[in-house]
Parts: C-alpha cells; sequence; structure tokens
C-alpha cells in the first residue's frame, strides 16, 4: 500500500532538501507550486518516471493529495518509492508555506 506523509510531515521534509513531484497539469503548476517540485503532470507520466530517483524517497504532490495517491502507486509499481502528501498544495498554502510561480523551468 502506498505510503501518505502528513502535511506537516512533509514541511519537515521538504526544509531537509526532499525530493519533490508535483503531478498537477501545467496551468495548476504555474499558478502557484511548492519550491524545488520537479513538474511531471499525471496526464504525461510516463515520460517522466525513468529521470525520477531511484533508491531515495520521492514526494508526490497534486492539489489536495487524490491525484498524488494514485501517482504515487504507480511510481512504485516502477521501482520509485514514493509517498503522497496529504492536503497537497492547497494544504501547503492553507500552512503559509512559500509557493513559486511559473512555468516549469525545463
Amino acid at each position: 500500500m502506498t505510503q501518505q506523509i502528513p502535511l506537516t510531515d512533509f514541511i519537515t521534509r521538504h526544509a531537509e532538501g526532499a525530493v519533490v513531484v508535483d503531478v498537477r497539469e501545467a496551468d495548476e503548476y504555474a499558478q502557484g507550486h511548492v519550491p524545488g517540485a520537479v513538474f511531471a503532470p499525471m496526464s504525461d507520466i510516463t515520460s517522466h518516471l525513468a529521470d525520477l530517483p531511484r533508491g531515495r524517497e520521492v514526494y508526490v504532490i497534486c492539489a489536495a493529495g487524490r491525484r498524488s495517491l494514485a501517482m504515487a502507486e504507480l511510481m512504485e509499481a516502477n521501482g520509485i518509492l514514493a509517498i503522497s502528501v496529504d492536503e497537497g498544495t492547497q494544504g501547503w498554502v492553507a500552512a503559509g508555506q512559500p509557493v513559486v510561480t511559473g512555468s516549469d523551468p525545463r
């Protein structure tokens, strides 16, 4: 079963340099994302799997936690230690955490 992490614990992990993958679509990502989050939209996730690290935790985030859970399951099936972030970006913003706006830097 795919792991989920409470938002409060994720905030700590993020501060420690966690790998974060944002699976929302481009317009959502551009409106505001967790600093350092890698853009890997759900609609195109399979083309991003090879780029994700193996052997370390990857935190998967979406708007509220539903899509991230589904994508974390897919990542786990592909050998990635994926953990879904409870409450997602909406929770991150509600907790007063910083966001970055703009499109994918790639």
